[in-house]
């Protein structure tokens, strides 16, 4: 087995980028931007040869929230993966979702990589154990999946039976000011799709009875409880419902009025006359915008988000109301994480 020798500690090495995809177009950005060189490899030569190209809007956009903390990464494109993993201490997989594509980057990886590099599988629908199957050493491999793009959504959602491993992805995802999450055990769309998904399935059946259309359901959720669970999230956004008494107080006296909305959720199929009302909707509330204008419309949507949540840190650490010890550590959340 061909291995390559330890990567030194005291210098940033670089990381791998396997896939220039969406993803890997929005990672590279990422990683170059604060600072971390990048070795980027796709099997496809258009993906290699459009790539420094590709990820122009994307650094554009970084550098609007902010400077870079330090000098930019240097971006080197490789047709070969081995030679994309040289001297690589971390590398980020962004391959199509099928798992023998993916097992066959991963024996190169075993075989190429420094002995104890890592790789993190961007996977949204595979499962740790479906990836890791037949890898020699499978604490090697972490499940790491972002929320796309994943230059503007902060959130890294985490699994790995190996601790180490966790930690050292931790810091490396922080150092590009990412908010890991990890998981406790494995789950078909990890945490935030899996709430995703609840969501969406009501908003669909919402359409499917003819309850509200498709542009009233967004509207509700955007002017509504989206504002709340963007600064709170779900359970805390109930634990300040119940007022003084918190949670324990709105379960006791809530609890009830809660589970008779949850039976009366409905569950609906995405048949044909379903699927043509999801369609007409959306190309209702777009009112002829284009794909293109409407990812301009949520990006820029997104950068004001992230730029507000930075403004609010900086309020919160210069005003002496709020005590730090009470708040710091609370949440992995950027308002509170101060």
């Amino acid at each position: 087995m061909q291995v390559k020798p330890t990567i030194p500690t005291d210098t940033q090495a670089p990381v791998a980028i396997l896939g220039c995809g969406l993803i890997g177009i929005s990672w590279t950005a990422l990683f170059l931007h604060h600072g971390i060189d990048v070795h980027a490899w796709d099997p496809n030569p258009d993906a290699r040869n459009w790539l420094a190209e590709r990820i122009k809007p994307s650094m554009a956009q970084l550098l609007q929230m902010g400077p870079p903390a330090r000098a930019l990464g240097h971006l080197s494109v490789f047709s070969e993966m081995p030679e994309a993993l040289e001297g690589v201490s971390f590398v980020q997989e962004n391959a199509p979702e099928v798992v023998a594509v993916k097992h066959e980057i991963y024996q190169i990886f075993e075989r190429y990589a420094a002995s104890d590099a890592l790789i993190a599988s961007s996977a949204s629908g595979l499962s740790w154990s479906a990836l890791s199957a037949g890898m020699q050493a499978p604490e090697r491999l972490l499940t790491a999946h972002p929320f796309n793009p994943p230059h503007l959504v902060p959130l890294v959602e985490m699994f790995c039976p190996s601790t180490a491993a966790l930690d050292r992805a931790d810091a490396m995802y922080r150092q590009i000011g990412r908010v890991p999450v990890r998981m406790k055990r494995e789950a078909t769309g990890h945490i935030a799709n899996r709430l995703a998904s609840a969501l969406w399935r009501e908003a669909v059946n919402i359409v499917a009875e003819g309850i509200a259309d498709v542009e009233a359901v967004d509207l509700a959720l955007v002017n509504g409880p989206g504002l709340r669970w963007a600064v709170t999230g779900a359970h805390m956004t109930y634990h300040l419902g119940g007022g003084d008494g918190g949670m324990a107080h709105y379960l006791e006296h809530l609890g009830p009025s809660q589970e008779s909305r949850w039976a009366d959720l409905g569950s609906p199929s995405l048949t044909p006359e379903v699927c043509a009302a999801l369609i007409a909707g959306v190309e209702a509330a777009a009112k002829g915008k284009s794909l293109r204008e409407l990812e301009q419309i949520r990006d820029t949507g997104l950068m004001r988000l992230w730029m507000l949540a930075e403004h609010n840190l900086a309020c919160i650490r210069n005003d002496h109301a709020y005590k730090k010890e009470e708040i710091e550590g609370q949440y992995e959340h950027p308002i509170y994480n101060v």
